[in-house]
């Protein structure tokens, strides 16, 4: 019976465990296979559209089962300034996602549900999120209450401009839906202004140490990266849509400036990388967090070639083709520390979960002894 019930057991302990942040692994999967395929390399695109698909669907059985049976560590995820932002990446994911579903197979129905389940996620986790930290009584210090974690906020608003700017031409009146994503654009926009000022505030004035300079700083460019993405994909639908026409020469500058801040973060983030791994030397082993790495380098990539595209500045064009290897190289890091993780995890015995199913399964284990 005991071995009939492990798989029950880790499955409860992986969802009651799961970290709030873990979908930024098919935020970076499908931002590589967009990449990838806007860069013709449609077979390793296809491929990895089919592995986002299966993560996809194995964390949100995941998280369902976390709703259905750990809700009161749900809720003390949503008031912990460092784990919430995470949340956020469940709307990033599904917007991702439905954005490969475009553009990789062109079905675009079906990216149009993951749009309209991407626009809800994002109501629910944008107002539960800001309204449980701002009501919260014991607030933490700028020290520890800010990362760049915070920025997912700025990423997931992007995303959704960035699958409804993508499926704008199919629908029968495309002004609608460009002007809601034209509106998430700025929005996305204010949040990336308002919360990048406390971070750089906190990691120019507040001792950084190697243990706290975490991978979702990475998310410092990778939120201008897809805000440059969503500009860059409003800039060639102005024609359907006098609003945007009017507003082109803004949107240009605007996207341009955001590509720019995109590309000083770059050279400071490697710098501080090396700092932390080489100088500092702080073990690098893997945990979730590192998908917030991975998913920036590859949506710059795919970022600056849609602003190439739409400025037409071909010269932009050799930085897409030469990043989209370090963002693959990068991912594949990742995703082999993810490998080996699961893999050692895979021996180890179970914690039993805290939940009413664990304590059924512990009592039979107990009678089976």
């Amino acid at each position: 019976m005991r071995r009939q019930l492990r798989p029950l057991s880790r499955l409860l302990f992986a969802a009651e465990t799961l970290y709030p942040g873990y979908f930024a692994l098919v935020m970076a999967t499908g931002a590589l296979s967009i990449a990838l395929y806007l860069l013709r390399h449609e077979a390793l695109a296809r491929t990895l559209f089919a592995l986002n698909v299966v993560a996809y669907g194995v964390l949100c059985t995941l998280l369902l089962v976390r709703c259905v049976c750990f809700r009161a560590r749900i809720a003390a995820d949503l008031i912990d300034y460092a784990r919430a932002p995470g949340f956020f990446t469940l709307v990033a994911a599904t917007c991702v996602l439905g954005t490969d579903i475009a553009v990789t197979t062109g079905l675009d129905q079906l990216a149009k549900l993951f749009w309209g389940a991407g626009i809800a996620l994002w109501i629910v986790v944008m107002y539960s999120f800001f309204a449980a930290v701002v009501t919260r009584v014991d607030k933490p210090n700028l020290e520890s209450g800010i990362n760049g974690a915070w920025l997912i906020a700025a990423v997931a608003t992007q995303s959704v401009a960035v699958l409804g700017g993508t499926l704008a031409p199919s629908f029968a009146a495309p002004a609608v839906p460009l002007f809601f994503c034209l509106i998430m654009y700025l929005i996305g926009a204010m949040l990336y202004l308002s919360i990048i000022t406390l971070i750089f505030y906190r990691l120019t004035f507040i001792r950084l140490t190697s243990a706290t300079f975490t991978p979702p700083y990475w998310i410092n460019m990778g939120a201008v990266a897809i805000t440059t993405l969503a500009g860059a994909t409003l800039m060639p639908r102005a024609v359907l849509s006098p609003l945007l026409h009017d507003l082109l020469p803004f949107l240009e500058g605007f996207t341009l400036f955001f590509w720019a801040a995109a590309t000083w973060w770059i050279p400071l983030l490697l710098i501080l990388m090396v700092w932390r791994h080489a100088v500092m030397r702080y073990p690098f082993r893997y945990e979730p967090q590192y998908w917030g790495m991975a998913f920036p380098l590859a949506m710059y990539t795919t970022g600056t070639l849609r602003l190439a595209e739409a400025l037409r500045l071909d010269f932009l064009m050799a930085i897409p083709r030469a990043f989209v290897w370090l963002a693959a190289l990068v991912w594949l890091i990742v995703f082999g520390g993810m490998l080996q993780a699961l893999v050692a995890a895979s021996g180890d015995e179970t914690p039993a979960p805290r939940t009413h199913l664990a304590g059924l399964t512990r009592g039979r284990v107990s009678g089976r002894k």
